[in-house]
């Protein structure tokens, strides 16, 4: 019993998306094969764990969110755990290791898991393994993989080390833990698999399964030597693979009746209250022949308590494209079961740990509102989700081309034909059509479907009862990996949906005299801390935002417009704008920024046009980035001796870092100092929140 319970750690997940919580549950399933208990709670759960008190190692899996932040589920936690009045040997009983993730895409990489990893080395906890930081950028199993593998061996040490703490032999622990099965390079197991087929129930937890390559012709004729969604080649094609275990189901799907009313989008949101609001205005920002359509909606507020300030970002709640709803219910077989209500329950006996009833599915809903408003069916399907789907493949070449792409050594293959190719579920139900899943496996596997967040494009002040945002109407083109072209699940939908509305005259942010909508969308608040205007008039800023970018900075600048007419005795800093886009007379969003500049709310304006040709002795600057080396002085002025604050806004890959590049440059040169000092300098910026950033990829 003694040794049992020596054999036990504790798993900690903290997930925004469901990343975080698939990563545990997958620690969590090969830990029985390692004759390990592996105790999961998520990190919000404070009730079923006490740190405090734990004796055992610890692994704690988490995300990042925002710019930077710890996931929602994670805040009551890190607020417990930077309580100053701490001493700074709180947690020298603790050992842990911690898998963080993140996106390298935005400024603070991994932010979530280094501030809880930094709190607990200050308070005394020490690793037991080493932190693994992983990259959603460039595919999170680049680093999850490898750091589940060495957990093992960590643990291992870790119960030894704790039994030699408690005076006891190390034998007992190390023969148990030698006599456990284990997996990966400890365990060589392998399996003779007939026409590819798997049985996992045959092997006992196994988080590997080592497949011999069966005799099946899957040989290329000659125009397919080269690999693509569909096909492999050598060396992949000759490999045996190694492949995750498969995920046991807990999910069952009952039909009811067709009689009732499906629940209120309201009772889709936890994060807060739910408004119900008209768009009374939509307004095309860019010329039919600019490469990216921009359009600027307008919402009525005044009927709400719906408050926000310039610079914070709101949530739209958007549905799946109704077409792809039905294209989907027609490949499952489903069409007629659209209307029909849904009862979802965890299966009995099933393995999975924590099962429970998706909290993002309504208790009583129609099979066709599941797939239209709950499930993420655009979401890039996970390598979990495809070793499930081998299980519904008819086809031996489809089954093994499945196997691949969610194998270790089709690692490569999986990341530019299913990752960066943002293909989705009916891509894939069309490329490989002997697959026939089951409803109850996309609920298990589908994500929550996201409401997507928008920055503020207005004041409160400027326009009382209205809310203004901008965006461009994504597109993703058609590729090998997928036939043909799709809009943003969002963007999409508020097109079409304010198609009948848009206004004739093109870019002008006056927004009288539209007509009027009855259509209406329903959003809910996501504040932005930091992204505001400084607290102090007097302090000058300069504001940095390309194409859609511009949008936080019109609010601002409408807002300081309002406080210069109603303070006229106040003190206001210069202000800067600097603004790009292709082309000056396809997409300059905004011309009418020049009346900002004549009444003296804006002092600066620089644009830049990057695709318009030039017949100037210099060349213009074709970037924002060019512009900002170009006012160097001015912009070391502000920041160093003004103490002024820096806001970007846009692109994080091909714009931010340009941008931030172009500071570091700006301040080394104007300090006299090297890269290295100019950078730390930049860091103290961002540190005391006046260089800030509202960024994507």
């Amino acid at each position: 019993m003694c040794c049992d319970l020596k054999r036990r750690f504790l798993l900690l997940y903290a997930t925004q998306k469901g990343q975080a919580k698939a990563i545990a549950e997958e620690i969590w399933q090969q830990a029985g094969a390692h004759g390990l208990e592996a105790d999961m709670h998520c990190i919000s759960e404070m009730d079923k764990y006490n740190l405090e008190t734990e004796k055992d190692p610890v692994v704690i899996v988490i995300s990042t969110t925002g710019t930077g932040d710890p996931p929602d589920a994670a805040r009551k936690f890190v607020k417990k755990i930077q309580d100053t009045t701490l001493p700074p040997d709180h947690f020298a009983h603790l050992q842990y290791g911690l898998l963080g993730l993140g996106d390298s895409e935005y400024t603070f990489f991994c932010n979530g898991g280094k501030t809880v990893d930094r709190r607990l080395q200050e308070l005394g906890a020490q690793h037991f393994y080493n932190t693994g930081l992983a990259d959603d950028c460039v595919g999170l199993e680049l680093v999850v993989d490898p750091w589940i593998d060495g957990l093992w061996l960590a643990l291992k040490e870790a119960f030894l080390l704790q039994k030699e703490k408690e005076g006891m032999s190390s034998d007992t622990v190390s023969s148990s833990l030698s006599a456990a099965p284990h997996v990966g390079h400890e365990l060589n197991l392998s399996s003779e698999v007939q026409n590819l087929k798997l049985e996992d129930e045959r092997v006992r937890s196994s988080d590997v399964l080592t497949q011999k390559l069966v005799d099946i012709h899957l040989v290329a004729s000659t125009r397919d030597t080269e690999p693509s969604l569909v096909h492999s080649v050598p060396p992949v094609s000759q490999s045996a693979l190694s492949i995750p275990a498969l995920p046991p189901e807990y999910i069952e799907v009952q039909f009811q009746d067709t009689h009732g009313e499906n629940p209120h989008l309201s009772s889709l949101i936890s994060e807060g209250t739910t408004f119900e609001v008209p768009v009374t205005k939509a307004v095309q920002l860019t010329r039919e022949d600019a490469i990216k359509t921009a359009l600027l909606l307008e919402l009525d507020i005044a009927d709400t308590v719906f408050d926000y300030q310039p610079g914070d970002a709101f949530c739209v709640i958007c549905p799946n494209n109704v077409n792809e709803v039905e294209e989907l219910l027609h490949i499952l077989g489903l069409s007629e079961k659209g209307e029909y209500f849904v009862c979802i329950k965890v299966k009995e006996g099933t393995k999975k740990k924590g099962a429970a009833h998706p909290q993002h599915i309504p208790e009583r809903s129609t099979l066709k509102f599941i797939l239209t408003w709950c499930l993420e069916i655009r979401a890039i399907p996970k390598k979990a989700f495809l070793r499930a789907l081998v299980e519904c493949t008819s086809d031996a070449g489809e089954k093994r081309r499945l196997q691949e792409l969610c194998s270790r050594q089709g690692a490569s293959d999986y990341t530019r034909f299913v990752r960066d190719s943002n293909v989705c579920l009916l891509d894939l139900l069309h490329a490989f059509p002997s697959c026939k899943p089951s409803l109850n496996l996309l609920i298990e596997h589908l994500p929550k479907l996201q409401a997507r967040s928008y920055s503020v494009s207005s004041s409160n002040l400027y326009q009382p009862g209205k809310l203004c945002f901008v965006f461009n109407i994504v597109e993703f083109p058609a590729c090998p990996a997928r036939p043909i072209s799709r809009k943003g699940v969002c963007t999409g939908w508020l097109a079409e949906l304010v198609a009948p509305l848009l206004h004739p005259n093109k870019n002008t942010l006056d927004t009288k005299g539209g007509s009027s909508s009855t259509e209406k969308i329903s959003i809910f608040a996501r504040p932005n801390n930091n992204f505001h205007l400084p607290a102090d008039p007097s302090v000058p800023f300069v504001m940095v935002g390309p194409g859609t970018g511009i949008s936080p900075f019109i609010g601002f600048l409408q807002h300081r417009q309002k406080l210069r007419e109603e303070h006229t005795d106040w003190e206001f800093g210069e202000t800067w704008l600097v603004f790009g886009c292709r082309h000056q007379d396809r997409d300059y969003l905004f011309k009418q920024l020049r009346c900002f500049l004549e009444n003296g709310t804006l002092t600066h304006l620089k644009v830049c046009f990057s695709r318009d040709s030039s017949t100037a002795e210099v060349a213009p600057p074709k970037y924002v980035q060019d512009v900002i080396r170009l006012y160097a002085k001015e912009i070391a002025r502000v920041l160093l001796k003004e103490r002024g604050y820096f806001y970007v806004c846009g692109d994080k890959k091909h714009m931010a870092d340009g941008v931030s590049d172009a500071v570091v440059d700006i301040l080394s040169m104007e300090m006299e100092a090297d890269k290295l000092e100019a950078m730390k300098i930049l860091a103290m910026l961002r540190e005391a929140k006046r260089y800030l950033q509202d960024v994507w990829s």
